[in-house]
């Protein structure tokens, strides 16, 4: 079978990518799923439980429900719950069998809104995309429901696509945001860690908007198709910072978005080093390896977005055989520890846990073994110093 996977974990689904990203923004999320799946979307991908909570529901879907039909259930329990909770808002999203037998969402989310007075709006998923879709799609309709148009304020920026899923490790959010300081910008929000559904609210304030991962990609596009906001692509990662910065600073004077952490690769050759994982990070981790001598290095981007941004010896890779051939002749793979079965023979694995791809192995057993640079360091994607 094409695509299939019998030794590898897949990366956790887009489901929970959408929760992950609405987590912290004060609304409700109901998954429309069977009674007992919400334990893989809130348990198994979220590290947030362990300081506070999120109302993150399930529908309890029936058999019974999903063959015949009954979406009255779904709207009175939602409105229920939204009318004692009231929440900032309701979104919805869905699991494999409303996809199958073709719940209206759009038509429900306009029902519920109507008797809730709570904005609602659904978040397209099925189960059958990676985190990066549901995620960027549940950021982008914030950005496209919840930003209004206000004053550029300049020397600020928001940072798009922070997630647990990508930067699960203990201050992560403090040290992109401390980036952006050293570099001459105030930051306005943090999509969406470290910041509420009023901060990102302000998002329309900001000169320029910077993409850390490919999650923060499609409500990039939306803010520069609304207010002109030019974005940056890339992840402060060891050398490749100051880089990211004059980049920065070069998008705030001219308006221009740019893709740096691709862009400054475009002249290496392929070489016999890869990356495997999340487009942008991967990309980031490169550019610096490049930049300090350690380069060429290729990404094999294993997630779904961002492939508009691939260098010209990058590749995507879905399923083990693709990531094997991907690997073909690599003799040093940065990737997470679950990868080591895939690897060629003579390839030697430098860990980069990943918790999407390895969830809590990420977490535990891997800590102190990536090597780091000190400087402007983010959990888990440094470079080799």
């Amino acid at each position: 079978m094409n695509r299939s996977h019998r030794i590898l974990p897949v990366y956790t689904g887009d489901v929970s990518g959408a929760c992950s990203a609405l987590f912290e923004l004060g609304g409700m999320v109901v998954i429309h799923d069977p009674s007992g799946c919400n334990s893989t979307y809130n348990t198994h991908d979220e590290t947030r439980w362990y300081d506070h909570d999120s109302l993150i529901f399930i529908s309890a879907l029936m058999e019974r429900d999903a063959i015949l039909g009954n979406d009255d259930k779904l709207i009175n329990d939602v409105v229920d719950a939204a009318l004692e909770l009231r929440p900032r808002f309701v979104a919805l999203c869905n699991s494999p069998i409303p996809f199958i037998t073709g719940t209206d969402f759009v038509a429900i989310c306009k029902v519920i809104e109507r008797r809730t007075g709570i904005p609602c709006f659904y978040v397209r998923t099925n189960g059958m995309h990676d985190y990066t879709v549901g995620a960027g799609r549940a950021l982008e309709a914030v950005a496209q429901r919840f930003v209004p148009s206000a004053s550029v304020r300049p020397g600020t920026l928001n940072i798009l696509g922070v997630t647990p899923l990508d930067f699960c490790e203990e201050g992560a959010v403090e040290e992109l945001r401390s980036f952006a300081r050293d570099v001459g910008f105030e930051v306005v929000s943090c999509w969406a860690m470290g910041s509420d559904l009023d901060d990102l609210a302000c998002a329309g304030e900001a000169q320029v908007n910077l993409v850390v991962s490919s999650v923060g990609l499609l409500a990039a596009r939306a803010l520069c198709e609304r207010f002109g906001t030019p974005y940056v692509v890339g992840a402060p990662v060891g050398a490749f910072a100051s880089e990211l910065a004059r980049a920065l600073r070069r998008a705030a004077e001219t308006g221009e978005s740019s893709v740096p952490c691709r862009d400054i690769r475009a002249s290496a050759g392929e070489g016999k080093k890869c990356v495997v994982g999340e487009l942008v990070t991967a990309s980031s981790f490169a550019a610096s390896c490049e930049l300090v001598g350690e380069g060429p290095v290729r990404v094999v981007c294993a997630t779904e977005s961002g492939h508009d941004l691939l260098g010209p010896h990058d590749v995507c890779a879905s399923g083990e055989e693709e990531v094997e051939g991907a690997l073909a002749g690599a003799e040093i793979v940065y990737a997470d520890a679950l990868y080591a079965p895939v690897l060629p023979a003579a390839a030697r694995l430098v860990p980069r846990p990943h918790l999407a791809f390895s969830g809590r192995q990420a977490l535990a057993g891997t800590r102190g073994t990536v090597p780091r640079v000190p400087e402007y360091r983010v959990p888990s994607i440094d470079a080799p110093s």
